[in-house]
């Protein structure tokens, strides 16, 4: 969870979309864009900062950034299983998915590649007890 929370960058509804253009530069793929109490309203992606600037003229560039942001966002939650969240990134073709809390609050945003980096894991450790189990070495 650790990875997740160090892509967990929120802005405020009225930061502008230079602003957040500026931010996700520095090699984040999408940020999280919260309301006054902390949660989660939209995200906003590399995409819809080019898509909004190759329109913008003037005073439109300086926009905030709820102009843009995707506000019908797909979340999880702490306590769902990693196997539906996968489902969930496979299904619709998601990199990223923020984790909130009951409040709807972000904890964290899981990255695909977390997601299958931890089912391997899970995967390689029912081998082994597999493993273990049918050459009688016991559980260990």
């Amino acid at each position: 969870m650790s990875a997740a929370r160090q892509r967990l960058f929120c802005i405020e509804l009225d930061a502008v979309l230079l602003q957040a253009a500026r931010l996700l530069d520095n090699g984040r793929d999408m940020l999280l864009v919260c309301d006054a109490e902390g949660r989660l309203a939209g995200v906003l992606t590399k995409t819809d900062v080019v898509r909004q600037t190759g329109r913008c003229a003037g005073a439109s560039c300086t926009a905030p950034v709820v102009e843009s942001m995707t506000r019908d966002v797909t979340t999880a939650g702490a306590d769902g299983w990693l196997h539906e969240v996968w489902e969930l990134m496979k299904t619709r073709g998601f990199k990223n998915v923020p984790i909130l809390d009951p409040d709807g609050k972000p904890l964290g945003v899981l990255n695909a590649r977390d997601v299958l980096q931890m089912l391997l894991q899970e995967v390689q450790q029912e081998e082994n007890l597999l493993r273990d189990y049918v050459m009688n070495i016991g559980y260990r």
